[in-house]
This record gives structure tokens, sequence and C-alpha cells, in this order.
């Protein structure tokens, strides 16, 4: 990825305070000059207006803050040491650890460089996190960088039709996008302390765009004025046709009864199948940029892409049909699109040709009423995504919801095409060809599968062990079997201990984000050791594995306090002015190794959820998606490259996770449960 200390918040215009109309309007205007020349406006974040309700938390909220150098150091030497391959390398990077921290050393003077900046900022990482971690990535974002939810189905209290369960998501999303901006949704706390909602700006009437020059951004419409009265309004698209709905008139939102009318007739009128201009989202990002260009030198085009940008979220009305008790298929599908059926083997998927991948908010509906929903994850993490879609689906559970399914007497406008013109643009029809091939060839080198456990929270609480911990030594135990079998010397499996990721929030702080769990610690080794030696006794295994869960807990809280390893040395890096040499300690094998996510884990929880997935980080790693949060079973959902041994990962982790049943139904349980960070953990 690219890097850009390009200054975001430079800008008069602060979140501080709510903008004017008037100044709105005119930022508004200029932003889209941008957009259309695919400039990057250099106060882009501040664009989006703040939120009605959470304007003060700019001066509320605590900001994130810069650990003590010699902390940080410390911690990272622990994080290391159980990484190491030989007492020379680790003794190697200690010598680098400690020449870059001696007074004298590069160390005090980056610390000083980035103390500095926090003073300057109100989140020193804001921009460096946004452009490295997403908005400078070149690949396409499908696979790499979007994520999916499965939803449970349709309730039995709801109509049984695709138009039903495109129009039931609607309703209740455009509720939610409602009571977000008049200023009635109560804030997100953990433990009932309030935590930072900026991120929810990005979150409706929203989009990514791509930049011409390596970097994209993200326009919001969320603050300009509505003088047609449109600002509410849903983009549909079928068989890669894109329509328009008015899913709010003035302060209403439609009920079920219209919008079901609205997409019926989208459904009735979708019968040819159109040039997926969607698929060109979802090519590299500088291929989609050039096309993008193209696309936009068309004048009609360019006020079709400003509707989508502006539209509340899109709903993609899917017309393949993955088998419901299938998880694997529609987990697929919600991922990166139907691919091929073994009956035709060498057709091109071209399920992903009716989305837009560049919006923060995707619902997709699928012609036999599976749906789910993909995100956008640049400018918002999971968390906020998570409630919207927690808080949607419980709403339609509910028989007592206001779901309006009477068609109201009002004259409801019929949907609208957006066609586009690309009569003057032949060339858009070859790019288009090759975006479809493209994602036909990266959804094809992915594998993925999912499992449930026959046990879940309620049993590992009842062992008197946090649940999160308990999954992320589950997944150690079982790489480090798989590295046993696949880790030889032309073997694909990188030997264990692997660097190992897992994110923590860093909500607590003013636009904070996330943070990394470095998992892999000397108790957790001394644990999963134990679990590959036959000589150790169950009784040492479990007092080893509550040892383990124990320290993953003290990590984990340290990283949703801000005070983890890895944004900090980010920090440091990237305060290094050109006229200072690159530290040693950042080119060390075994520091560069440790970042290196082989496992790239997390965990989210709805009870509405089925699903949820996305990509492996790195070509020899997997991906770890899971839920520790049902009763009844622990959920994972396991990434990776196809050449990856992933169904094998994957049974490892239904032995793994047996074993550890087993450990203490054998064994005494303990009075004494350890603290279980989950509550405040979270995926993306």
């Amino acid at each position: 990825m690219g890097n850009s200390e390009l200054d975001a918040s430079a800008s008069a215009l602060t979140l501080h305070v709510i903008p004017s109309t008037t100044m709105m309007a005119s930022l508004f205007r200029a932003a889209y000059r941008s957009m259309s020349r695919q400039v990057r406006p250099p106060n882009w974040k501040a664009l989006a207006p703040p939120l009605p309700n959470f304007a003060h938390q700019p001066s509320t909220l605590s900001h994130l803050p810069v650990p003590s150098l010699t902390t940080t150091l410390q911690r990272l030497k622990d994080s290391l040491r159980p990484l190491t391959r030989s007492t020379q390398e680790f003794a190697s990077v200690c010598h680098k650890i400690d020449d870059f921290a001696r007074p004298d050393g590069p160390g005090p003077i980056l610390q000083q460089l980035l103390l500095e900046r926090k003073n300057e900022k109100d989140h020193w990482l804001e921009e460096w996190w946004d452009d490295l971690g997403y908005l400078a990535y070149r690949d396409s974002v499908v696979v790499n960088v979007s994520y999916y939810y499965g939803f449970e189905p349709q309730p039995a209290h709801l109509p049984q039709t695709p138009a039903a369960r495109a129009a039931a998501v609607t309703r209740s999303a455009m509720l939610f996008r409602q009571s977000l901006r008049s200023g009635q949704l109560a804030p997100d706390a953990i433990k009932d302390v309030q935590i930072c909602m900026d991120t929810y700006r990005w979150m409706f009437d929203c989009c990514r765009v791509p930049g011409a020059e390596g970097l994209d951004w993200s326009v919001s419409h969320a603050g300009t004025p509505n003088p047609h009265d449109d600002l509410g309004h849903v983009i549909v698209i079928r068989k890669n046709r894109f329509w328009k709905i008015k899913a709010q008139v003035q302060d209403n939102v439609l009920g079920m009864g219209d919008l079901v009318s609205q997409f019926q007739y989208i459904y009735d009128h979708s019968t040819d199948e159109y040039p997926a201009i969607g698929a060109l989202t979802a090519h590299n990002r500088d291929i989609w940029a050039k096309d993008f260009a193209l696309l936009s030198s068309i004048p009609r085009n360019a006020a079709l892409l400003s509707e989508i940008h502006s539209s509340a979220f899109v709903v993609s009305l899917d017309n393949s049909t993955p088998p419901p008790e299938n998880d694997v298929d529609v987990s697929r599908a919600l991922w990166h699109g139907t691919l091929p059926s073994p009956t035709n083997p060498t057709g091109v998927s071209r399920a992903l040709s009716s989305r837009y991948v560049d919006k923060p908010l995707q619902f997709v509906v699928f012609d036999n009423c599976v749906a789910g929903f993909m995100g956008e994850h640049s400018v918002m993490d999971g968390t906020p995504t998570i409630r919207l879609c927690d808080e949607l689906l419980g709403f339609l559970a509910d028989p007592k919801s206001d779901f309006q399914l009477s068609p109201s007497a009002s004259v409801i406008a019929s949907p609208e095409p957006l066609d586009f013109d690309l009569t003057s643009i032949p060339e858009i029809h070859e790019a288009i060809s090759k975006s479809q091939q493209y994602l036909h060839n990266l959804a094809s080198s992915q594998s993925l599968s999912f499992l449930r456990t026959n046990y879940g929270k309620a049993a590992i609480k009842s062992f008197g062990v946090g649940p999160d911990g308990w999954a992320q030594m589950v997944v150690q135990v079982a790489y480090a079997r798989l590295a046993e079998r696949f880790s030889s010397k032309n073997g694909p499996v990188t030997p264990w201990p692997v660097g190992t990721y897992e994110a923590a929030t860093t909500r607590k702080f003013y636009k904070g984000r996330t943070e990394t769990i470095r998992v892999v610690s000397d108790e957790c080794v001394a644990f999963v050791q134990a679990m590959l030696e036959k000589s150790a006794t169950s009784e040492e295994k479990v007092r080893l594995l509550r040892d383990a869960v124990k320290k993953h807990t003290r990590l984990a809280t340290e990283a949703t306090m801000g005070e983890g390893v890895d944004r900090h040395m980010l920090g440091l890096r990237l305060s290094r002015p050109s006229s200072l040499s690159v530290p040693a300690l950042f080119t060390d094998p075994l520091y560069t190794r440790s970042s290196h996510w082989t496992l790239s884990t997390s965990a989210v929880f709805s009870s509405h959820l089925g699903m949820y997935g996305w990509g492996e980080v790195v070509p020899d790693g997997f991906g770890v998606a899971y839920m520790t949060g049902f009763d009844d079973y622990l959920q994972f959902t396991i990434t990776s490259r196809a050449e990856m041994p992933n169904a094998e990962f994957t049974e490892e982790i239904r032995k793994a996770a047996e074993e550890l049943y087993e450990l203490f139904t054998n064994s005494s349980p303990s009075s004494a449960p350890s603290a279980s960070h989950s509550e405040v953990n979270a995926k993306l």
C-alpha cells in the first residue's frame, strides 16, 4: 500500500461546528467538481457533517493517546519473544530495540515528533490510517477489504416474496437512517459509557470515489440542501440495470406496502440484462479510476453517478439462488458473488455485476429470499454496521413493528431507470468484460469453510473462561497442528507460531477505530505446546489455558485503551523525516514477521446473523471470522487462497474445540471465572 500525509484537517470547516446549509451547499459543489476531475479535496473528511446529537463528542471524549515509548518497546519485546525462531534472532531484535530507544537514538526523536503531531490534530492516526489501511490500497476491495453478513430468514409474519424481502429491509434501514439524521439515535456504549459515533457520519448518503492519483476518498451528501426532495432515495440494481426509488418523501419513510409495489415494478421490468457497470467498481482501484473518468466524461453518466453516490444505500436484487441451508454457498454469494455452477464450469460469474461495491451499505436480496449485507470498509468499521443490521433485523422480527403493509392512498411515482449512455464510449464495453473476468478469477482463487461447534458461550462461561480468549486458543491449537502437517520445506503453511491479529475497538476515544491485539503470547505458546505434547496432564492443560486467556484479556484491555503496539509503532515509522535514516529495527526480520498477519481474526455478534466473514490479508494466511455470543455454539468462517489447506484447517478447529471442551468436562470447574472482553472486541 502507498502512504500519504495529506492534511485532511487543514480545512477551516471543523467537526466542532455544524455548518450552515449555504456553506454546505458551496462545499458540496466544490467537492463534486473535484470528484468529476478525480482530485481528492484536502478537506474531504470534514465535508460529512456532524450528527446532531453527537456534535459534542470532540470536546467530551478523550483523544487517542501516544503511549510511553519505553512501555511500547517493552510490549514489543514481549510480543516478539514467543515468535522467535532462535535465541540469536531474539537477541538481535532486542539489541535493535535498545539501540532504537537509547537517548541519542531515533526512538526519542520520532516519539517527540509524534507527540507534536498529537498536539496539533484531533486524532494523530486518522489520516495515516485512512490512507495506509484503505484508501491507498489499489487491489480490488472485493475479497481483500469488503465484508459481509448473512441475515436470518424473513419472519413468518411478513410476506415471503423477494419484493417483500427487499421492501422490509429497505423500510427498516430507512427508519434507522431517519433516527440517526434527526438526532434520535442513542449513542453506542460499552458498560454504559458512551463511545465515539463519528464514523456513523459515513453510513448513509455516502460513497467511496476512485482516485486518479492513487488515493481514493469518500464523498458525503448528508449535509447538502435538498431542493428536489431527492435525498432519501435508494438505488436498486437488477440484472445490471440501475433504478432509483424514493424511499422517503419529505419526512415520511414509505411503508412496506408501497415499497413492495416499487420493488415488484423493478422485478417486472427487468427482463433484459444491461451492461454491467457495477462490475467496474470491483476491479483494481487504478483501473476503476480510469474507467470512472471515461464513464463520467459523458454528462448524463456523471449525473447518474451522482445519484448513486448520494443514495441512502444500494439494494442489489441478485438473480442467483444460493441454497439457504448451505452456509458456504450463501457466504460466498454475499462475499464475492455466485460462481458458475458445476453444469456450466466455464461460465463467468456475473453476480457482482449487480452491485456497486463503493457504497458503504449494500443490501443483497436473492431470488429465493435469502438476504444479507455487503460493506465497504474504508471509513467505517464493523461495529456501526453490526448495530444497524441488528436493529434492522430486530425490527423485522417483532410482529408489533410498524410495517405499514397496506399500500397508502398516495400516488407514488414509479421507480426511475438510470440508464448510462455508452454510445460514445464503446471502449467501456471491453472494460466491463475485463472486470467481469477479473472478478471471476478473483472469486475462483478463494476458499471458504464454515463451522459451528456443538457447544457455545454458556458452557465456556460455566468453565470460568472468557469466550473470546477460548476461541482464540482454539484457533492457535488448530493452526499449530495444521503446521505440523503442511509446513514442510515446500509446504504452503508457515510454521507455528505465526503473527496473529485480532482487532479491538478504540472507540472510547474521539475518532477511534481499532488497535491490534497481538494474540501470540508466552502463555499462549505454553498452552499450545502442552496440547501438542502427550506428556502434559489434563490439569496442566487447564491451568495453562486459564493463564493464556487471562493474558489475552489483559492484552485486549490494553488495546482498547490505545495501549497496543502496532498503531504506536506505525506512528513512529511515519513520523520519520527524510533526513533521518531508516532505523534498523524497522527492517529486522523478526519484527517484520511479527506483523505478517498469517492469522487475521476477529469477532462481532448479532443474534440475527447467520453468517459473517471477510478475506485473508496475506497470501499464505487465513481469515478467521468468528462469533462467541451464541449460548449453544461457536461459529467460525475460514477464508484463504484456494491453494491453502482450508478444509483441513477448519477440521483442526473443530477437533481443537472439542478437545478444549473435553478438558473441562473431565476436570473440576473453577469458581473464579476469567473476564471476557467480548463486549469491547470487534472485527473490522
